[in-house]
C-alpha cells in the first residue's frame, strides 16, 4: 500500500515473470540485482547451447543457486526451450520434475538466440497436446519472422496468423504472451479465452520507438519487439494499471555486453534488473495508479502459474537515486537503462 503523501510503497514481494539471467560469470555479475528485488522468476532458457532438457534446466538452476549473494532468498523457475523436436515425453518430465514451471517458444530467428527455436508449430503438435494434458503453459515470444512484414507490424501479424489459430487448436493450453507491445495484443489477450495471458515490461510502459532515435541512434533502446508508437504504449499502460489478472510483470531484463550493443548490427535487448520494480513505480505513478501496482506485480503472476504469494513484503521510497553509467557483466560492462541517469523511486 502507499501512504498517503505517496512517499512510501509496501506491497507483496513481487516476482519476475520473464527474465534472461544468462549463465557463468554474466549470470553471476547481474543475479544480485533481480534477487534483492524479486522472490522468484521465470528464467528464459536461451543460453548457447539451449535448455532443452530437464538435466540441463537441473544443472542451470544448480549454477544460479550456487551463484546466489549470502542471504539471498530467491528461487529460479525454469523453463524449456521448445524446438520442432521436443518428444511429449520430455514435456511430461518437465512436468513431473517441479522446478519446471513453462515451455518457451520463439520463433526460429526472431531474436537472441533463437537460432535453434521453432520453424513452424505445426511440427509441435505433440508436444503442445502434452502440455495441455500437463498443465505446463506456453511462453510466447510473439512476432512473425517473415521478412515481407515490417518490424513493427512482426506483433500483429503473428497474433493473425499463428496465435490466434493456435489458442483455437488447443482449447485447454495455457499461453502467455510475453513482453506484449501493442494495442492489439492487449486486445488479443483481454478478449482471449480463459488460460491466456501477457507479461508487460517497464520500459515498454516507460517509452515509445521514439527513444531510439533521440538526437541519433539509441542501440540501449533496441529491443525485440521492438519499441512501438505512443498510442500503444498508452495501451499497455492501460492494461497494466487496469487490474485485469490477465496481466502481470515481466522485466524481459537482458544482459549484453556494451561492446554487443554498439557495434554495426547490436543485439536486441534492455537491461532493467538493476531497477526492475522501481520503474514499474515510476510507470504506476506516472498513471495516478500506484494503487495497481501489488496486484500487477506480486498478485496475478502467481495466480496464472498456481504458486502462492509471496509472505514476505517489499518497500519502496520516493528518493531518486543516481544510476551508474554501467555495470560490470563477467570481464566486460553493460550499459542499463538510464544509465547515468535517475531512477525516482529506490527499495528501502
Amino acid at each position: 500500500m502507499a501512504d498517503s503523501a505517496a512517499t512510501r510503497l509496501t506491497l507483496t514481494r513481487p516476482d519476475d515473470w520473464h527474465l534472461h539471467l544468462r549463465d557463468g560469470e554474466a549470470m553471476k555479475s547481474v543475479l544480485a540485482h533481480t534477487a534483492a528485488r524479486f522472490a522468484r522468476a521465470i528464467v528464459m532458457p536461451n543460453l548457447k547451447p539451449p535448455v532443452t532438457t530437464v538435466e540441463s534446466a537441473m544443472a542451470y538452476r544448480d549454477r544460479i543457486l550456487a551463484a546466489l549473494p549470502p542471504g539471498a532468498r530467491f528461487q529460479p523457475l525454469m523453463t524449456l526451450y521448445l524446438t520442432d523436436n521436443t518428444p511429449p515425453e520430455e514435456i511430461r518430465r518437465a512436468r513431473d520434475c517441479g522446478f519446471i514451471h513453462g515451455i518457451k517458444l520463439y520463433p526460429a530467428g526472431a531474436t537472441t538466440h533463437s537460432d535453434a527455436g521453432v520453424t513452424d508449430v505445426a511440427r509441435c503438435t505433440e508436444a503442445l497436446e502434452a502440455m495441455e494434458r500437463t498443465g505446463l503453459p506456453l511462453l510466447i515470444h510473439g512476432e512473425t519472422t517473415d521478412p515481407g512484414v515490417d518490424v513493427f507490424d512482426r506483433e500483429r501479424v503473428f497474433l493473425e496468423r499463428v496465435l490466434a489459430p493456435l489458442v483455437e487448436r488447443h482449447p485447454g493450453l495455457r499461453v502467455v504472451l510475453e513482453h506484449v507491445t501493442t494495442g492489439d495484443a492487449v486486445d488479443f489477450v483481454a478478449g482471449a479465452r480463459p488460460g491466456v495471458a501477457a507479461t508487460i515490461t517497464a520500459h515498454h510502459l516507460l517509452l515509445n520507438r521514439n527513444a531510439m532515435f533521440e538526437g541519433g541512434i539509441r542501440p540501449h533502446h533496441f529491443c525485440l519487439p521492438v519499441l512501438k508508437r505512443e498510442k500503444h504504449r498508452r495501451a499497455l499502460v492501460a492494461a497494466a494499471t487496469g487490474g485485469s489478472p490477465r496481466f502481470f510483470l515481466g522485466t524481459d531484463s537482458a544482459p549484453h555486453s556494451r561492446v554487443a550493443k554498439e557495434t554495426a548490427c547490436g543485439c536486441a535487448g534492455i537491461y532493467t534488473a538493476h531497477a526492475g520494480i522501481e520503474l514499474y513505480a515510476e510507470a504506476f505513478e506516472r498513471a495516478g495508479a500506484l494503487h495497481r501496482l501489488e496486484p500487477f506485480a506480486s498478485f496475478h503472476g502467481p495466480e496464472f502459474y498456481g504458486l502462492p504469494r509471496n509472505a514476505e513484503t517489499l518497500t519502496l521510497v520516493k528518493e531518486p537515486w543516481d544510476v551508474p553509467p554501467q555495470y560490470a557483466l563477467g570481464t566486460d560492462v553493460l550499459v542499463p537503462l538510464r544509465g547515468g541517469g535517475r531512477v525516482s523511486w529506490r527499495l528501502a
